[in-house]
């Protein structure tokens, strides 16, 4: 490996040096916008070359030895909005750039909170997740990854159908995405947005200056106390979605006499219940960042954020509880004494402590930081032990019950209890309080799905030039992981204890924990299942990035190594022979190489192209086939290949700004996993169950369209499109786990996936966008977006021979013709949903004054304005298992066990309010 990197490095170094060296200077004046009076102090810097500048008394600026290459200018000056120009020097002779016009930035930027809101992490009561996470993109990007921001992120789109785990999140080069999932957990410095505003950004396979990232590309955020605008500011926020209110303050002291300079920033986010029924909202939100200068090469930095936060989730529903309940309807709350009490609660508390140590000099710079996190989420949720189901929505619940028998349908049951939900469908829980007060032990119970982790970071990385033309960096990181997984009883809801059993299983296998039997647990015990999963990954990367006059490119490679351990804290009755102490450590070595160039046919026609192999390791999540009760794995357990590559058509001129890109990426041995109750299993047999697929292979690829054009001064147009196809490209392997039973542990064979939609995004979306601002310093802007081609998840169960292939191996007969069933008729049967398209028309508008130094303004923003009712996911229910029993449900007028979905917000408004001095 050292072999390779070295000479790899010196024949970029060779090709470099034998390059011509041209040097150009690039010149300007810089004033007020509405004035013209010239303004002195601009900061001028170009991160590529470490270049700082000022602008003189006149408003006049040079900058000398600028090597051919592509760059980008920012300016930034106290109280105006900043410019990044992008600079193309093709040979050696001066750049005039004229006079850029700087405007006073007395108007917020419309601001990324408005897209975070649906950051719900919604879990139904079978493991089911919308998987979407806004907020990785933000407002300074192109049109089209604007509008995946802003606009398209109603409808949960992701950018080129990527998971977000495939998207790096770093804070002072630590990366933020969780071992156990390989997602962020934003919650986690949620309501810190003007904390997290310094940050960079690099799409997709591109280059990055702090880690090699993935393929849907790399976000670094920067908490350095120096880096902030010098500000004190206040705001206070309105909104009709998870959170109905906002206030926030945030204070930046720049650099002080003694060389000291702080950031501190916090906010309090509410809602006594969000746009969907019964779902509360509480956050608080914590910042910290101090940093010492001791000379012009060192400095040290601590930082520090707290996020403590609690929020009601809300249920998908079948089409039969919408159409009864309306598509506000939430099944997860009730009334007790007169509150709205909502079963599932998400709770998120864990703080983050940094210290980092900057070593810079004039072509090099070294940034190492140490992070601590610790804390915990917990999932509360309904628990119940030999009784009726709480669910207000269980299938026994409801009116389709009593039709469920065409020929003799119940029709005054079926109207009783429809007449019965339309007036109590919401969780009785008086009446589960009456149950256990009358028996004594709890039948129901509260409890939550707890996650304590402690985490230990750290990462050193280096930024240099070898020469004018050609950077390197390079870094090395290591985490450690302690995470305890339990749960724990929060609510005997009027109990005196609840026995600690398995209600599914029989015998011995009842017992959660052989070591402590028949235990009876009280409310702050741990119970059901206790568990450690100990982590620990260490990786290097470095890349280079070379300039010449008409060919840019880049090369990195990175390493990294990742083990896993499960420590089993109770003896589960079922998995006895392996579910107590630590199971075998589990390992795996990966590696990733990406590049990329860039040929500059002219200053404004540009063609790049980028390709990528990587692997990844299976996280927490994957590794282990059940680790709630046992050590084992998951069965053909390897890392994810990744090959992507895309090519760009960019064209930049004076008013317009437009990139046309294909890509194509291909997954191939990815795992997938997810947890449901299955009726119909090896012929008649039922259990809760893991299901988990293994080497699943997935295609996606499509076309991306940016196009920016300056109209007027005022005016600008701008559209973005984005052309997908994602599907699974063959046919995994399927098995089943049982939490109780195991004998029904199986190799269920193939599961006949290929050409299946991937769910989760639109696969479609378009967008244009007219924007108006108006040197009276206010700005409207207006967007219409249509998405179309996203598509229902499907059920890998209903998809293997179980489905269709009675428990002698026989195929199930038809109803209706007495024949085996055909493959035709499972495919009919098996068509999978696609959702109706949605056109969704948007609108943000802002005014700002300047009284007496004081600046004053507002901007609002109203989303979905025509109301539009859409589908934003949603999951086939795998209950029915095989060919009979689905046929069965779906032919009736109201299917009993249909697809469960989830439905966007109709219109919706965001209200801010703020000052700055």
């Amino acid at each position: 490996m050292k072999i390779i990197v070295v000479a790899t490095i010196v024949c970029v170094l060779y090709i470099q040096n034998s390059a011509a060296q041209t040097l150009a200077s690039i010149r300007g004046k810089v004033v007020e916008a509405t004035s013209e009076e010239p303004l002195t102090g601009v900061s001028l810097k170009i991160s590529a070359l470490n270049i700082l500048a000022e602008t003189n008394l006149k408003g006049e600026f040079i900058l000398e030895n600028i090597p051919v290459g592509n760059y980008t200018l920012q300016l930034q000056f106290e109280d105006f909005e900043g410019q990044d120009l992008p600079i193309n020097i093709l040979e050696n002779k001066p750049y005039d750039l004229g006079t850029v016009f700087l405007q006073k930035a007395i108007i917020e930027k419309y601001e990324t909170s408005l897209i975070v809101l649906t950051d719900e992490d919604l879990l139904d009561e079978e493991g089911k997740t919308s998987d979407y996470i806004a907020g990785l993109f933000q407002s300074s990007k192109d049109a089209y990854l604007q509008a995946a921001a802003f606009n398209f992120s109603q409808a949960w789109f992701k950018v080129r159908g990527y998971d977000s785990s495939y998207g790096t999140i770093a804070i002072n080069g630590i990366e933020m995405n969780k071992l156990y999932d390989g997602r962020p957990q934003w919650s986690d410095w949620g309501g810190l947005n003007d904390a997290f505003r310094n940050q960079e950004f690099s799409n997709g396979i591109a280059a990055s200056d702090h880690t090699f990232g993935g393929i849907l590309g790399a976000t670094n955020f920067s908490t350095r106390a120096s880096d902030y605008q010098k500000v004190k500011k206040i705001s206070v926020s309105s909104t009709n979605k998870s959170y109905t209110g906002r206030a926030m303050a945030t204070y930046a002291s720049g650099w002080n006499k003694n060389d000291w300079a702080f950031v501190v920033s916090g906010s309090r986010r509410t809602a006594q219940e969000g746009y969907v029924e019964g779902t509360s909202y509480n956050a608080w939100s914590g910042f910290l960042a101090a940093e010492k200068r001791f000379n012009k090469k060192h400095s040290l930095n601590f930082t520090a954020f707290a996020t403590p936060n609690k929020r009601g989730k809300s249920s998908p529903n079948t089409q039969e509880v919408y159409d009864l309940k309306g598509y506000q309807y939430n099944a997860y709350w009730g009334n007790q004494e007169g509150d709205k009490r909502n079963s599932r609660i998400k709770e998120v508390f864990e703080p983050v402590l940094m210290l980092s140590h900057f070593y810079e000099r004039e072509n090099t710079k070294i940034t190492s930081t140490l992070a601590y996190q610790f804390g915990h989420i917990g999932n509360s949720r309904l628990g119940y032990f030999n009784a009726p189901n709480p669910d207000p929505t269980y299938w026994k619940n409801l009116p389709s019950n009593f039709l469920r028998f065409p020929d003799s349908p119940d029709y005054a049951n079926a109207y009783l209890t429809e007449q019965e939900f339309l007036k109590n469908g919401q969780i009785k829980w008086n009446e589960l309080y009456q149950v256990n007060v009358d028996n004594g032990n709890s039948l129901y119970y509260l409890y939550e799905d707890r996650v304590d982790d402690t985490q230990f970071s750290a990462k050193s990385l280096i930024n240099t030039k070898f020469t004018e033309n050609l950077n390197f960096s390079g870094g090395v990181n290591f985490k450690n992981l302690k995470s305890k997984n339990y749960a724990n009883m929060l609510d005997l809801l009027g109990g005196n204890g609840f026995v600690d059993l398995d209600q599914y299983a029989l015998g011995d296998a009842q017992q959660n924990d052989l070591n402590n039997p028949n235990r009876t647990v009280v409310a702050g015990d741990t119970f059901q299942y206790n568990y450690n999963v100990n982590a620990f990954t260490t990786s290097a990367f470095w890349q280079v990035q070379g300039t010449q006059r008409n060919f840019d490119y880049f090369l990195g490679m990175n390493a990294k190594s990742t083990n896993y351990q499960r420590e089993g804290l109770f003896n589960n009755g079922t998995y006895f022979e392996n579910s107590f102490g630590k199971g075998e450590k589990q390992n795996f070595m990966d590696f990733g190489i990406k590049g990329g160039a860039t040929y500059k046919i002219t200053g404004r026609h540009l063609v790049t192209l980028n390709g990528a192999y990587t692997t990844n390791a299976p996280t927490i999540k994957t590794a282990f086939s059940n680790s709630r009760v046992n050590n084992s794995t998951t069965p053909d357990l390897t890392s994810e290949k990744i090959v992507t590559g895309d090519v760009s058509y960019v064209f930049r001129a004076p008013k317009i700004q437009s990139r046309l890109t294909a890509y194509y990426t291909r997954f191939s041995d990815a795992i997938e996993t997810s947890f449901f109750f299955a009726e119909g299993l090896l012929g008649d047999q039922a259990d809760f169950v893991n299901e988990i697929i293994t080497g699943v292979d997935k295609k996606n690829m499509g076309a991306e369209l940016s196009f920016e054009y300056q109209v007027l001064p005022t005016v600008k147009l701008m559209a973005a499109g984005s052309v997908g196809q994602f599907t699974y490209s063959n046919n995994p392997q399927l098995y089943l786990i049982s939490e109780s039973f195991s004998d029904l542990n199986s190799n269920f064979g193939t599961a006949y996936l290929k050409n299946y939609h991937l769910s989760g995004t639109p696969q479609r979306a378009y967008s244009f966008t007219f924007e108006y601002r108006d040197p009276a310093f206010w700005f409207f802007q207006i967007n219409a977006n249509y998405l179309t081609n996203n598509y229902l998840d499907i059920s890998p169960l209903l998809r293997t021979n179980n489905f269709y292939l009675d428990s002698d191996g026989v195929p199930f007969l038809d109803d209706e013709t007495g024949l085996q069933v055909t493959q035709d008729q499972v495919d009919h049967l098996l068509k999978q949903e696609k959702f109706d398209p949605t056109l969704l028309v948007n609108a943000v508008g802002g005014k700002s004054w300047k009284i007496n130094g004081y600046y004053l303004g507002f901007f609002m923003g109203i989303n979905n304005i025509l109301g539009e009712l859409f589908k934003t996911g949603g999951f086939e229910q795998s209950r029915k298992s095989n060919y009979p029993e689905l046929k069965q449900d779906k032919q009736l007028e109201k299917p009993i066990f249909g697809p469960k979905y989830w439905y966007g917000g109709k219109t919706s408004y965001y209200l801010n309010l703020y000052l700055r001095f």
